[in-house]
């Protein structure tokens, strides 16, 4: 019975890391990354992991150079707050990119 108490009471205590998702464009607007970058920050403070994810539409997926710019961009801007995980790559028509908080936090 107390060993079965002192594993709900461990069990109880650990932080369980979620995946939140931020969604970019290939076009977005230097303003529209501002709050996205702020949603990431926020939620890297709160110790979950952030997929950053780029949807292609149409043709921009022959042009998939500037959604790298984007995530090179956004990876430059959020690295004091989040290590890159996983680079950059594409899946289909997404670009993503996972960022892990850094210990500091």
């Amino acid at each position: 019975f107390e060993q079965s108490k002192r594993e709900r009471e461990i069990r109880k205590n650990q932080k369980v890391i979620t995946i939140k998702e931020v969604r970019l464009s290939a076009t977005i607007e230097d303003h529209d990354v501002d709050v996205k970058f702020k949603n990431a920050v926020k939620f890297l403070k709160e110790g979950n992991k952030v997929k950053v994810t780029i949807r292609f539409r149409g043709r921009q997926i022959t042009h998939s150079e500037i959604g790298r710019e984007v995530m090179k961009d956004f990876a430059e801007r959020i690295k004091d707050v989040g290590i890159v995980e996983r680079a950059p790559l594409i899946e289909g028509r997404n670009m993503t990119m996972i960022i892990s908080p850094r210990e500091s936090n």
